[in-house]
């Protein structure tokens, strides 16, 4: 095994200059963990508003941060990982070595199967965009027998787990009609996939042109997204045949509170997301007397991912790769990926 690895280290925050391209050791697994050699690891918007410090802080919206506050710098990006593994720490089975694995990137706040993401590799230590990363035995799962290739595998923590999350915790179901904001990016076509897959009907909101993909991940009906909130609404409201019985959002901005009308009383709206804006003007008075409950969702739980690791197994889950780009690459996956006319995800590999 090499002494060295070739990584991209985020050295502070601001623009694509901050990522930079550096041999640095391979980590040394300590007890209780593995070292993961790896083959592909995605992108996801989490990369990018890492680098910016895009998170703010509570009171200070514009305060440079990452997701949970300070970053620690220099900090190797990456939380979408998949590989082998290559050794391990004191405690863990030696049968590990050579295992295909998928990689949980979360760090929870108890051990139980519902605990909640408190951290992230990537962001509260090191992550995957380097040729290889140290996790806990018990977050890399074994997925040798998984039809779907490491590219596919690699798309799965992040964007999948954050929809799983999402279809949990808003409880839903098979018969129920589902709108999906986002579906062509990584989380919500994931949406899209799981919610069909669960009997759900999905009526999806995209950019024009990318409506034939967001059909093939099981969307029954597709509405192009516009400029005009109300208008979009109407159009969602026809395309569903009535009311929505849930939304799974990660756009947030102007929609939520012109479509809310059209969520049936009792229905369930779910939140992951910001991306057309972080503030919107509410009345509550839609929510109270129609017993709509808003949901935060934020990535998973162990359960959700366990869950995710049998269908990535299973093969019932086959997220779409839109691009793949070497590790040396990384500053030109990441400017596609920020240009956003792609559908799925794009994976760089080791």
């Amino acid at each position: 095994m090499e002494d060295t690895m070739l990584a991209a280290v985020l050295t502070g925050f601001g623009g694509p200059e901050v990522l930079e391209l550096r041999r640095v050791p391979v980590p040394v697994p300590g007890a209780g963990e593995v070292l993961v050699r790896v083959t592909a690891a995605a992108l996801n918007n989490t990369d990018l508003w890492t680098r910016r410090g895009a998170y703010g802080l509570p009171g200070d919206p514009d305060a440079l941060a990452g997701w949970r506050g300070p970053v620690d710098f220099p900090r190797i990006q990456g939380g979408d990982i998949a590989g082998e593994v290559a050794a391990v720490g004191d405690g863990v089975d030696p049968g590990r070595v050579g295992r295909r694995v998928v990689v949980d990137p979360a760090f929870y706040d108890g051990p139980g199967p519902d605990a909640g993401p408190i951290g992230l590799l990537g962001s509260e230590a090191d992550g995957g965009f380097a040729g290889y990363v140290v996790a806990a035995d018990g977050r890399a799962h074994d997925v040798t027998a998984s039809p779907l290739s490491d590219e596919q595998l690699a798309a799965l923590p992040v964007a999948y787990g954050t929809a799983a999350g999402m279809l949990a915790r808003g409880r839903i179901g098979a018969g129920e009609t589902v709108f999906v904001t986002g579906s062509s990016g990584g989380v919500g076509l994931a949406a899209v996939q799981l919610a069909s897959a669960r009997g759900a009907r999905v009526v999806a909101l995209t950019a024009a042109g990318k409506e034939d993909a967001v059909r093939e991940a099981g969307a029954a009906a597709v509405v192009v997204r516009g400029s005009d909130p109300h208008a979009v609404a109407g159009a969602v409201h026809d395309a569903a045949g009535g009311a929505l019985d849930a939304v799974v959002d990660v756009v947030g901005g102007p929609l939520l509170p012109a479509l809310l009308e059209h969520v049936r009383d009792g229905g369930r709206w779910v939140v992951a997301g910001a991306l057309g804006g972080a503030s919107v003007d509410l009345d509550l008075r839609r929510l109270y007397l129609h017993n709509v409950s808003l949901v935060g969702s934020s990535m998973h739980t162990p359960a959700h991912f366990a869950e995710l690791v049998e269908e990535a197994v299973a093969g019932r889950v086959r997220p779409r790769i839109a691009a793949s780009y070497p590790l040396a690459s990384i500053h030109a996956a990441q400017e596609e990926f920020s240009r956003g006319d792609y559908v799925g995800k794009i994976v760089v590999r080791a």
